[in-house]
């Protein structure tokens, strides 16, 4: 008879194990990744602990609030600038009213050209007589 010694396997052994057989695999890779997942979190844990205490994290979280009121204070002043740069772009620009007078004369021009072709193409054709009789009579002039 062979002693059954009771030995703890590591996440990471257990994970391989349960890749490795098949009739206790998903039970065995679940348990593993949810070790290695909490054995991960923990040295985080005491990773973020140990730089606390040095005081490394600490003096970066008391400069934290001095930065962001820096950052404020920039932004503040840009967003109060920024009607007086708008309105010296808007100056800058040149918008004057030439452009529209511009539009308007070409939108001129063409509706002249267009009722000018209409009117010629008209009176360059010859009047069609219609194969029926006028509805009125026409009577001669005296």
């Amino acid at each position: 008879m062979s002693p059954k010694t009771d030995t703890r396997l590591t996440p990471r052994q257990r994970l391989s194990r349960g890749l490795t057989y098949t009739a206790i695999g998903p039970v065995d890779v679940t348990r593993g990744v949810v070790g290695l997942g909490a054995h991960s979190a923990r040295a985080g844990a005491a990773s973020l602990r140990r730089r606390y205490k040095e005081g490394r994290l600490a003096r970066e979280l008391a400069a934290a609030p001095e930065t962001l009121a820096k950052e404020l204070a920039a932004a503040q002043e840009v967003v109060t600038g920024l009607p007086q740069a708008l309105q010296d772009a808007r100056r800058s620009q040149g918008r004057s009213r030439r452009p529209w007078v511009l539009a308007a004369v070409a939108a001129a021009v063409l509706a002249g050209g267009a009722a000018a072709f209409a009117i010629i193409r008209r009176t360059s054709r010859p009047q069609e007589e219609s194969p029926r009789p006028p509805s009125v009579e026409v009577q001669p002039k005296p």
